[in-house]
């Protein structure tokens, strides 16, 4: 049962926050979802929005801008808290790029974390059947972005389910995270030592076994002046990992943008219009 946390008019429609007992995780989650004026008379489309590293369930509607384009395409946006909150694991708040905040969306398999970091299965499975289920979410036009640790978490979730999500974006992701820091910290800690196992969350190792492809394409932007770009992100990898497997991408780099919410509030709308106009050609 969801628990109404908080609800705002926002451009014809609402802004809502909930919080709901995930049997997924085993602890209280939270969400953020802003309904377009359509759903109070139908179900609508809906994107999944997954957010960075030590971002909130708030984030994205706070800072992205997002509300005034999915109004205007009459679609609803989710967005996830980033990871379980009072797991109760020695330390989880010690580092900001790993433990509290910093899910990377997958599902560990390495005790203590394994217990509730199971992002992944939350997401796919819980948070979307959820939604459907209790608000007026249209589950076949469904799809998927996020920025940097949550693009890494919506390119993976779409190239593994494509049956479900019918679109995917992705502002700045870690593309290649079995290549990177960040990765190959959270890969250790929440999977273990088997690097074979870490590629079923890398999305550059995924293109080339998706079972179908995303015939409309994949939108990506990134910053040229973003400080992680060097050592973390790795566009080019995944660039060449869809032109290998013949996926159509377009990746624009965009000179002087950085990492932040500057950056994505500038290319939220083409995004929306993005997944919209896939929407669309689907009814």
């Amino acid at each position: 049962m969801l628990e109404l946390l908080e609800s705002h008019a926002s451009f014809g429609g609402t802004q809502r926050i909930y919080r709901h007992e995930s049997k997924t995780v085993g602890l209280p989650m939270r969400f953020s979802v802003f309904l377009p004026e359509e759903a109070s008379q139908k179900k609508v489309p809906a994107l999944f929005y997954l957010a960075g590293l030590t971002c909130t369930e708030e984030t994205f509607p706070i800072k992205a801008g997002a509300q005034r384009f999915a109004a205007q395409h009459g679609i609803a946006l989710i967005s996830p808290d980033t990871s379980p909150r009072g797991a109760g694991v020695p330390d989880d708040t010690d580092a900001w790029d790993f433990g509290v905040g910093a899910g990377f969306y997958v599902d560990a398999t390495q005790a203590p974390w394994s217990n509730h970091y199971r992002m992944y299965s939350y997401v796919r499975d819980e948070l979307r059947e959820t939604v459907i289920g209790e608000l007026p979410i249209d589950g076949e036009r469904l799809g998927i972005f996020g920025h940097s640790m949550g693009g890494h978490g919506a390119l993976v979730l779409a190239l593994r389910n494509p049956d479900i999500y019918r679109s995917v974006s992705a502002f700045a992701p870690i593309a290649a995270p079995t290549r990177c820091p960040w990765g190959e910290k959270a890969f250790g800690g929440y999977l273990g030592t088997d690097r074979e196992a870490w590629k079923q969350y890398d999305a550059s190792e995924l293109i080339g076994k998706a079972s179908r492809k995303f015939a409309e394409g994949i939108l990506v932007d990134q910053g040229m002046a973003d400080q992680f770009l060097a050592q973390q992100l790795n566009p080019d990898v995944f660039e060449a990992a869809c032109e290998a497997a013949g996926q159509p991408l377009t990746l624009r780099r965009h000179e002087d943008y950085d990492h932040g919410y500057f950056f994505i509030s500038t290319f939220i709308e083409d995004h929306i219009r993005h997944h919209a106009q896939i929407f669309n050609s689907v009814r």
